[in-house]
């Protein structure tokens, strides 16, 4: 038999070229194979009969080919397929659909899955685009009908094309599990197992494929088998043994002690502009206490939309500062890593002491730029703020104590360990700075769970004092003219605002501002006829996939309003008179920096933007903000472009205006955006919505790429499975639980995972 970390190519009815095509799948061994779990069952056992079915189910039926045609229309071509059982008939329809023709014959037996639907033209049901697969016949041989005929069958994930669909899965896997019965090992002690009620591994593969006659339809479709929860469970327990492990290493590592005297609390309290909140007290008391440690801090700190994370992280860099170290603070953007500057710049003037604050952007010029190093190397500089800039080979420190990365969630996980790895001027081996990560983007606990399992998370649950609700409406395209009319009369009571539009430039417009990134593969699929891929995703988010991937690119679309038509129509239209001004991604760093000034300063009233202003644009005076096609934009990103209105006292309001067509995750984003202002609970749904992989617009580094765990449904499993890898790890060797040997096998099964199934970057 070939043993699981055997090439796959050498798995009987693989061979080589086949396994060029899993590889593209990423499955490269035996193993891989196996973990490539059904989507779904079906219960041949027992299927439903036509006679049983009621419109709006989602069921399995298994009948007779009556007849097959296709028709061409004018929209496009139609498959119909004509299924009976007696006198009753089914019709499936496809769209687009010539490749089914020939594919049916009368007298075949086909089992189809798919929505139940009356039918207008006769009293008879329909199924539109099922899931379908032609059962075999006497002409097939005996193994092929014992895996599909008359038992809880699997229904796989096509893995390429008619060559690696489900039949020939089944074969495959059952043929493996056959050969390796009794020699898969285990990589989990049994103590473990059977205290927490989990089946052994070979086990647990084996009913995962091949469920044991009288499994619950319900256990097997919600992944709550013993089977899958074992295969669950072990998959997250050495993600977050991985993680454990790295936390562990972290405090063994040498970083620095920082004192926290009278002197730099006193430093800390010249420069507070108000009285801090109990949320800033908590979170800034987390964070010194991991300065004070002589091991390095690694914390995430996460707050919602205004809640005082940057001030939190102006006084941790000023306790690196007191203690003679430099802070290094790195911004996703210019916009934002100046305005961090200039606001820094602006509190430590309150300060008796005299710190020395530089800027290092992309588009400083180059004698500034080098000015600017020269003192950072010098350590003239004791607090440096900055973009990617900050991790060029060029820029050296002389003491770097404390990074802060803002919006980590915008940079690569590597760009962090770079700065965190700036070596000291004279090549000597220092002590590791203290790394603070902080996000606007609320992410929900299961999510920073395995993202940010290595650091410890702290949270800003609580806005400052003086900040008002602000008020969310929706509003039809319609009524256009009356918002126009309320933007005037806020302008006229001496407030601005920001209108915000998708994409920058009519139908044609790539760029790239929406929260959904163009998925041409996504468009196609969405196109054609229901994809077994699609299908195949677990949970709402697999439910919800197709509506998501037809938003995907709504600059393709024709009737999408873009920043720059718009900006010309309204200042000569239902705004003219007002000073209005234009914001979008594609214009020059210092462009954007004037106009940016401008409006902060009052000079612009109204600013037509793209999404280009969602992190980081702090204007007190703003009150409005209006965001048209709104149903086209992510949760994420609507909380974010509202929470640039609401930072002064005044009284805010987000408007979102939506287009006639709106699908139904776009009503549940906005439905939501009216009901609530809090970011962690939208975080969830729109987790929910989009699924792990999309949260954050584009697929995160670092995020694990699961084989068979989903967070969203498996977040009792995650939590128990952080605090079995935390007991496993810090047990004392002598009450550990399992044998020596099965202790080792743990560990050897981490290194493999961690290296090669997660992917994950190692902290070094």
């Amino acid at each position: 038999m070939p043993g699981l970390p055997t090439e796959v190519k050498y798995v009987r009815g693989v061979g080589p070229r086949l396994a060029e095509m899993l590889a593209a799948k990423g499955i490269l061994t035996a193993e891989d194979l196996l973990y490539h779990l059904p989507f779904r069952y079906e219960d041949r056992q027992n299927p439903r009969s036509l006679d049983e079915l009621k419109p709006g189910e989602m069921a399995s039926v298994i009948a007779e080919v009556r007849g097959a045609a296709l028709l061409r229309t004018r929209r496009m071509p139609l498959f119909e397929l004509t299924l009976g059982q007696g006198r009753l008939a089914l019709k499936c329809i496809w769209f687009h659909a010539t490749y089914l023709e020939g594919k049916f014959h009368a007298g075949q037996t086909v089992a189809v899955f798919g929505k139940v639907e009356p039918s207008r033209s006769t009293s008879n049901l329909k199924m539109m685009q099922p899931q379908w697969e032609l059962l075999p016949d006497a002409s097939d041989d005996a193994e092929t009908r014992l895996l599909e005929v008359g038992r809880i069958t699997p229904v796989y994930e096509s893995l390429g094309g008619s060559r690696l669909a489900s039949r020939w899965q089944r074969k495959v896997i059952f043929n493996l599990l056959e050969s390796a019965r009794g020699a898969v090992p285990e990589c989990l002690p049994r103590a473990m197992l059977e205290r927490l009620g989990l089946p052994d591994r070979e086990r647990a593969l084996r009913e995962a494929h091949f469920p044991p006659e009288g499994t619950a339809a319900t256990e097997l479709q919600a992944w709550s088998t013993p089977a899958h929860k074992r295969l669950i469970f072990e998959e997250l327990f050495f993600l977050e043994l991985g993680l454990e492990l790295k936390r562990r290493r972290m405090r063994e590592r040498t970083g620095i002690g920082f004192e926290t005297s009278d002197k730099v609390r006193e430093a800390i309290r010249e420069v507070l502009p108000f009285h801090p909140t109990a949320a800033q007290k908590r979170t800034l008391g987390e964070i010194v206490g991991d300065m004070r440690r002589p091991s390095p801090m690694r914390r995430l700190l996460q707050g919602d939309v205004g809640s005082g994370k940057t001030i939190v992280a102006l006084q941790a860099m000023l306790v690196a500062m007191e203690n003679g170290y430099q802070a290094a603070l790195m911004a996703p953007t210019e916009i934002l890593a100046t305005q961090h500057y200039l606001a820094a710049r602006k509190l430590l003037e309150r300060s008796s002491r005299r710190y020395r604050v530089v800027l290092l952007t992309g588009s400083l010029d180059e004698d500034r730029k080098r000015l600017n190093r020269a003192m950072i190397h010098r350590g003239e500089a004791q607090l440096i703020i900055g973009t990617h800039a900050l991790i060029e080979e060029k820029v050296e420190f002389d003491r770097l104590g404390l990074i802060v990365v803002d919006e980590q969630h915008r940079f690569g996980v590597m760009q962090r360990f770079k700065l965190m790895k700036k070596p000291r001027p004279d090549g000597s081996a220092a002590q590791e700075p203290d790394v603070l990560v902080m996000t606007a983007t609320p992410i929900p606990r299961t999510l920073a769970l395995s993202l940010y399992g290595d650091l410890d998370v702290s949270v800003l649950d609580e806005l400052p004092p003086g900040r008002t609700p602000i008020v969310t409406r929706r509003v039809a395209d319609e009524r256009a003219a009356e918002v126009w009319e309320f933007v005037r009369k806020q302008v006229a009571q001496g407030r601005q605002a920001y209108i915000v539009y998708p994409v920058i430039e009519g139908a044609g417009d790539d760029e790239p501002e929406l929260d959904f990134p163009r998925d041409e593969e996504a468009e196609k699929k969405a196109e054609a006829p229901a994809p077994r891929k699609m299908a195949g995703r677990k949970g709402k988010a697999g439910e919800l996939f197709a509506k998501v991937a037809q938003e995907a690119n709504p600059a393709a679309k024709s009737g999408l309003k873009s920043a720059v038509e718009m900006y010309e129509r309204l200042r000569t239209g239902p705004l003219a008179g007002l000073r209005v001004g234009l914001l979008h991604g594609r214009l020059s760093a210092d462009d954007k920096e004037v106009i940016m000034r401008r409006f902060q300063r009052g000079e612009i009233d109204v600013l037509v933007a793209t999404t280009v202003i969602e992190v980081g644009v702090d204007v007190p005076n703003a009150t409005v903000m209006v965001v048209e096609h709104a149903e086209r934009f992510g949760l994420a990103q609507l909380h974010q472009l509202r929470g640039r209105v609401g930072r002064g006292a005044a009284k805010s309001y987000c408007i979102l205006m939506t287009g006639k067509r709106i699908s139904e995750v776009g009503e549940e984003r906005l439905n939501a955006m009216v009901r609530t202002q809090d970011g962690f609970e939208l975080a969830e749904l729109d987790l929910a919505i989009r699924g792990p992989g999309e949260f954050f617009g584009t697929r995160q580094a670092g995020l694990p790429d699961f084989k068979v765990a989903n967070l969203l449904r498996d977040r009792r499993l995650l939590e128990q499975a952080k605090l079995e890898a935390e007991r496993f790890a810090n047990a004392d060797p002598k009450q550990a639980e399992g044998t020596e040997a099965e202790r080792a096998q743990v560990w050897r099964r981490l290194k493999e995972a961690w290296q090669r199934r997660y992917g994950l970057v190692e902290a070094g």
